[in-house]
Order: C-alpha cells, then sequence, then structure tokens
C-alpha cells in the first residue's frame, strides 16, 4: 500500500490492482459492500478490505484529500490499531493546501436506533465522540469513553487501542476459514477469565476506545468529513453504516456541507428526528 498527495478537493480514493488493471473506488455508505469482521469497500470487479483503521488515521490526523494505492485486497492490518499509520503518516509529513476544508456538519439532532444499538447525531464545531460498549465478559463489562477530535488527542487516546475478540470466537473463525491472519500480533484476545495476550492492555479501557476508532473510519466514507457530536451506544460496522446511508440519502435534512471559516455562524439546529431502522444489524 502507497499513500500519495492529492490536490485540494480530491478526497481519499482508493486505486485497487485488479486483474484489469487499476480500479477506482471512492469511499461512500453504498460503496460499502461488507461489515463482517471489517469493512470492506467495493465496485463491480474491485474491492478492499479492513479500511477502516486507516480511514479513522486520516479522519484523526485531519488529512483531507490522498491517493490510496492498494495491491491486494486488504488494507494491512498491522497491529490491529492505526498507530502505525500514524507514525508512518507523520514522519512523511502532511502538506497545508491552500483552500479551506469543506466539511459536513450535522446540522439537526437524528436519533437512529434499533435492538439495543443507537448513535445520535448532534450539531457540533468539531468531532466529538460519546461512545458505550457492554460486553458479559469480567474484564469489560460496561466501558464508557468521552473524545474531542484534534491530531493530539487522536494519536495519544484512540490510535493505539487494538481490536479485540474473543478465543472461542477466534477458534471457530480459523475452522471456517476466516480471520487466518488473526494473532496476538494484531488484535486483544479475551478467554473465559481475561486477556491472553502477555503484554496485556494498552489502555485499562481499551476495548471501547477502539470501537471510537472504528467509528471514526466508518463514518469516513462519505463525500465530506462530518463534524458533530455522536453518541454512539452498542454498535458495530454494520449498524455504522447504515447510519451513515441513511444520513446521506436524507443529507439534505441533516448535513450542512460548509468551508470552516462559515461555521461560526450556522443557525440553531431544529427538533430532532428519531429513525427506528426496521432491518436486523449485526456489528
Amino acid at each position: 500500500m502507497i499513500l500519495k498527495p492529492a490536490p485540494a478537493d480530491t478526497g481519499v480514493i482508493f486505486s485497487l490492482s485488479t486483474k484489469s488493471g487499476r480500479q477506482v473506488v471512492v469511499p461512500e455508505p453504498g460503496k460499502v459492500v461488507g461489515t463482517g469482521l471489517a469493512t470492506t469497500l467495493g465496485t463491480a470487479g474491485a474491492k478492499v478490505s479492513t479500511v477502516e483503521h486507516l480511514l479513522a488515521a486520516l479522519v484523526g490526523l485531519e488529512i483531507d484529500n490522498v491517493l490510496v494505492e492498494v495491491n491486494g485486497e486488504e488494507i494491512p492490518i498491522l497491529d490491529g490499531s492505526a498507530s502505525v499509520y500514524v507514525y508512518l503518516i507523520n514522519s512523511a509529513g502532511i502538506r497545508v493546501l491552500d483552500r479551506p476544508r469543506e466539511v459536513a456538519k450535522i446540522k439537526r439532532t437524528l436519533v437512529f436506533e434499533q435492538d439495543g444499538k443507537r448513535v445520535v447525531a448532534k450539531p457540533f464545531n468539531g468531532l466529538k465522540i460519546d461512545y458505550r460498549i457492554n460486553f458479559p465478559h469480567p474484564q469489560i463489562g460496561t466501558q464508557n469513553f468521552s473524545f474531542e477530535s484534534t491530531p493530539l488527542t487522536f494519536s495519544h487516546r484512540i490510535a493505539r487501542a487494538r481490536t479485540f475478540g474473543f478465543m472461542k470466537d477466534v477458534e471457530w473463525l480459523q475452522k471456517n476459514g476466516l480471520a487466518l491472519g488473526g494473532s496476538l500480533e494484531n488484535a486483544v484476545v479475551f478467554d473465559d477469565y481475561g486477556v491472553v495476550n502477555p503484554e496485556g492492555l494498552r489502555f485499562a479501557d481499551e476495548m471501547v476506545r477502539h470501537k471510537i476508532l472504528d467509528f471514526m473510519g466508518d463514518i469516513a466514507v462519505g463525500s465530506h468529513r462530518i463534524w458533530g457530536h455522536f453518541e454512539v451506544s452498542c454498535s458495530g460496522h454494520d449498524f455504522n453504516n447504515k447510519f451513515m446511508r441513511y444520513l446521506f440519502d436524507n443529507q439534505s435534512e441533516f448535513l450542512d456541507f460548509v468551508a470552516l471559516e462559515d461555521i461560526a455562524s450556522r443557525p440553531k439546529c431544529p427538533d430532532p428526528v428519531l429513525v427506528p431502522v426496521g432491518v436486523p444489524a449485526w456489528a
């Protein structure tokens, strides 16, 4: 995988190597073709999986324009977090362009929920995420974390949080030909009692921090960076994408596309809208 600079207003573009040559995939909610163990983007004849950690790093470092050249069908998982991407991008350097950043700003409160999963999006001048998880495991249980994104806070508080899973699930997946690259080198693994990884956790609440990382990557599949305050409970890749599809299908009602210097004068938001979702969602 190679990251290349791109001109202003390019956005994030994936250039994928296929048998017929390179194909371009632009992250959009409707281009998400898989949400099982990770988020997969694709078009006819080309797809790339595990995009969420890279996209989260781009959002967290406030990078708007980049060409991502990929040979293969998967973004490198590395250590299961976004920390290596943050290090390499900062080492390469980030260029400030001569155009104001345009963002998609939440302009009225949206409540999107189903079967215990919930995303509440509110107007906010920036990106703020309050996340809650609840797993029936003695070392996880209920965890809450509040985070307002800047390149510094993202790098120190979110980027290092690794993906996590359970030994019983890993064994079943690998018996069925899935998650074959999964190991203690790129995930936090729990047995029935605690963490299997000999080094332990990077944060006591690493799991909810990683869920924020995933959410940041999953909401990056839009034409613009999203600004808003998101209150998220027990969501996952599939429900995140359902939320994004609804948001962009109804963008005239819920989004303002504005340059940064215009944001301070945006009008006060109207009353919230509750959206029930009728299709089962799995994360």
